[in-house]
């Protein structure tokens, strides 16, 4: 199912695509960009069917986008219009979140501007006590881990984080002896960056919409990220010392075995996927890698871990808050996270290793033979 809406005062242009419904529910963020498109959304709404079965999760899949600046001074506006539009979807059937340029914080002030509490609405609305579970809800989100962040931003992010552990695993190589680019320091790419390096993994290059940061030994990734804005782009003037700077576009070409795209979708295309020279490419962004790009790197020998395996934690985690199945201890949600990625991955992987098979292929085939639904999505 499609829906365009059209804001009158901006000109903004507005997508809901609602892939599959489970149990009359589905999930998937809302980002807005300049530039966004429907075919694009519709790429993500199947993207998010595809993680919810391959973690077996009881709903569907569905996505939004706007076609708008996030920095334009209207934007929060706008994002509350859209939501007021679909507010029969967000009311009932669709659970949003977070997506590029549209933070967690920022979606869920727009819910309880309008009255729906959090944009976990939808599923939160069917608990028997709602107001219980949406205290569980924020508090689980909200719920403090080292460096001062909160849990419900960086989780995705360690996912991605151990998608990459787990692939260095796979062909015998310790941390301290993987090198990783990441493309991209928001939410997803900043969390990863800092789980990978927490475990001894080389961060060797990083890239903001401004350029391309590199050092051979190791970046100091806390301190980076320290110096974000609200955009996720990394304040030039504070750099430690020993730190290159290199146009935005050289993140792909650095010599790194694990290249990790967490900004944009397409990233990586037939024209510039002979620049990659990873062993392996994580995809943390939604939709990184166009299909033909993705058929080159195979043909040269480098699998793509897809996004709905790679970066799934989030969704898959928000699910589990929901259901029950994780609370507000973050050592419970890290370590069965943890558990389930590396064993995805693993799979993953070893389908590549002994059969050829590339990992977007295996995925798709746990994706088509979701675990049945049964019985109506409990929310405790």
């Amino acid at each position: 199912m499609r829906l365009q809406w059209n804001d009158p005062e901006t000109g903004a242009v507005g997508y809901l695509v609602v892939h599959t419904l489970r149990a009359g529910l589905a999930t998937g963020g809302t980002r807005m960009r300049a530039g966004c498109t429907l075919s694009e959304v519709e790429d993500l709404a199947r993207g998010m069917a595809n993680k919810t079965a391959t973690f077996d999760l009881p709903i569907g899949g569905a996505k939004g986008g706007i076609d708008f600046d996030p920095k334009d001074p209207r934007a929060v506006e706008v994002l509350e219009r859209f939501c007021e539009a679909m507010r029969p979807w967000i009311d009932a059937h669709w659970v949003t979140a977070e997506d590029l340029g549209v933070p967690q914080h920022l979606i869920d002030e727009v819910f309880a501007k309008l009255g729906l509490g959090q944009s976990y609405h939808a599923a939160i609305s069917r608990a028997a006590d709602p107001a219980a579970t949406l205290e569980r809800v924020r508090t689980g989100l909200k719920a403090e881990v080292e460096h001062g962040f909160e849990l419900g931003d960086v989780i995705g992010g360690y996912g991605v984080a151990h998608s990459c552990l787990a692939a260095a695993v796979s062909w015998g190589q310790v941390p301290a002896d993987t090198t990783v680019a990441i493309q991209g320091v928001g939410t997803m790419g900043g969390a990863a960056a800092y789980y990978l390096h927490e475990a001894g993994m080389k961060v060797t290059a990083v890239a903001d919409a401004a350029g391309t940061l590199v050092c051979a030994d190791g970046l100091d990734v806390p301190a980076l990220l320290d110096l974000r804005d609200g955009y996720g782009e990394i304040d030039r003037t504070q750099l430690p010392d020993g730190v290159e700077q290199l146009p935005r576009g050289a993140i792909l070409s650095t010599d790194a075995d694990i290249f990790v795209p967490a900004a944009i979708s397409y990233a990586i295309t037939p024209d510039n996927s002979f620049d990659v020279r990873a062993r392996v490419v994580v995809e943390a962004a939604n939709a990184a890698t166009t299909p033909e790009a993705e058929a080159m790197l195979a043909a040269r020998g480098v699998p793509v871990l897809p996004d709905f395996v790679a970066n799934a934690g989030a969704v898959a985690w928000a699910w589990w808050l929901l259901l029950g199945e994780v609370d507000d201890q973050p050592e419970n949600s890290f370590d069965k996270l943890r558990t389930v990625m590396h064993a995805k991955v693993a799979q993953l992987m070893a389908a590549w290793t002994d059969e050829g098979v590339t990992p977007r292929e295996t995925g798709h085939r746990w994706a088509d033979a979701p675990a049945p639904t049964v019985a109506p999505v409990v929310i405790p």
